[in-house]
């Protein structure tokens, strides 16, 4: 069993900058699968980014060339870098993760599933 705690969330400027990082209680490298995903108030979660145990990566084309997903073994932990954000950045922010099915999910920025969520963290940007 995983237990997912996101963290770095918070208020930040249009055109700003923050990065959310993740903590896995497990072993992050035996993770088929890790994601971003987010959700506003009235819309189901969508995802964001990414990345498998193979390094691949996948982005929502909404956050493309503005967002980096990456992950630290070592440190059990998944990192969202967000620049150039956007009023409609806005949304809390899950981490994800698959121990199920390797690679990376058909739509941009999933995994194939979810076996477990963090609690989510809240994102606002102003403009």
């Amino acid at each position: 069993q995983a237990q997912l705690a996101e963290s770095g969330g918070g208020s930040a400027q249009a055109g700003g900058s923050l990065r959310l990082s993740c903590k896995a209680s497990g072993p992050t490298y035996t993770y088929y699968c890790m994601a971003w995903f987010r959700q506003v108030p009235g819309k189901g979660r969508e995802g964001v980014a990414s990345i498998d145990t193979d390094g691949d990566i996948s982005y929502a084309p909404s956050v493309n060339g503005r967002f980096t997903i990456s992950k630290d073994n070592r440190k059990n932990t998944l990192y969202l870098e967000m620049n150039n954000l956007k009023a409609e950045d806005s949304a809390v922010y899950y981490c994800a993760a698959d121990l199920t099915v390797s690679g990376l999910g058909t739509s941009p920025g999933t995994c194939p599933r979810v076996d477990y969520w963090g609690q989510g963290t809240q994102v606002t940007v102003s403009s």
